[in-house]
């Protein structure tokens, strides 16, 4: 018998290890590694990088080669629509059940995060931001009390990350993005859920049609995607 609770450590840390380096580039989009080199570099035995790899081969991160290696899967302009349309599912009901059930702490939780959001804007320290942005959309979802809602949607935003794209500084500033997030908030505090849907649909949405546009080019090349029916 394998010790579980140590083997199930060790799983967790090289997970974020390794999607931490394919979000940061370090592990670079479209190249092939060999699971050898990936462990030599870790230095870790084979087994308990392969099966890293393959949790995140689950969430697309990472492709198998039979023979070959893993290849980092590279983000198209269609991948974060697909991204989008998944968000839009499944924060919009999420935000309205969150704030049918909003305790005091959580409430607290999200002015901390959103107060964080602000701070770092100013400072213009993107990486801050978006931390903080990450956390305020993860602690609405937990709220539901559905915590693999919460780590299935936070593993599409790493989809979103691979290909190192951000609105900030290029299509929208970092207050405008955070301004966003306030609007989800304030109707929240009011207990107000149909606003509150309302406000996360427009931040997805509208964050989808800048992403997608600015990593296509040009308004033209922009793929259609189809977001009414995720009304």
């Amino acid at each position: 018998m394998k010790p579980v609770g140590r083997t199930r450590s060790l799983q967790m840390r090289l997970i974020d290890e390794l999607r931490s380096a394919i979000v940061s580039g370090e592990l670079e989009p479209g190249k092939l590694y060999s699971v050898n080199e990936l462990a030599s570099d870790l230095e870790v035995s084979r087994t308990p990088v392969r099966e890293a790899l393959i949790t995140l081969a689950g969430q697309g991160m990472v492709q198998f080669e039979r023979n070959k290696g893993v290849r980092i899967m590279q983000t198209t302009t269609h991948d974060l629509g697909e991204v989008f349309q998944l968000r839009l599912l499944l924060e919009v009901p999420a935000v309205r059940r969150t704030t049918s059930k909003l305790t005091p702490m959580l409430l607290d939780d999200l002015r901390n995060e959103l107060h964080e959001m602000q701070e770092a804007a100013a400072a213009n320290d993107v990486d801050r931001m978006w931390t903080h942005d990450r956390r305020f959309h993860k602690l609405i979802l937990l709220g539901t009390g559905n915590q693999r809602l919460a780590d299935y949607v936070d593993s599409l935003r790493d989809l979103v990350l691979t290909q190192g794209t951000t609105t900030a500084g290029r299509s929208r500033s970092a207050e405008e993005i955070v301004a966003e997030h306030a609007a989800i908030l304030t109707p929240m505090e009011r207990g107000n859920w149909h606003a509150a849907a309302a406000a996360m649909r427009d931040h997805i949405w509208h964050t989808a049609q800048l992403l997608i546009t600015q990593e296509a080019g040009t308004p033209a090349a922009a793929p259609e995607i189809d977001f009414d029916w995720t009304s």
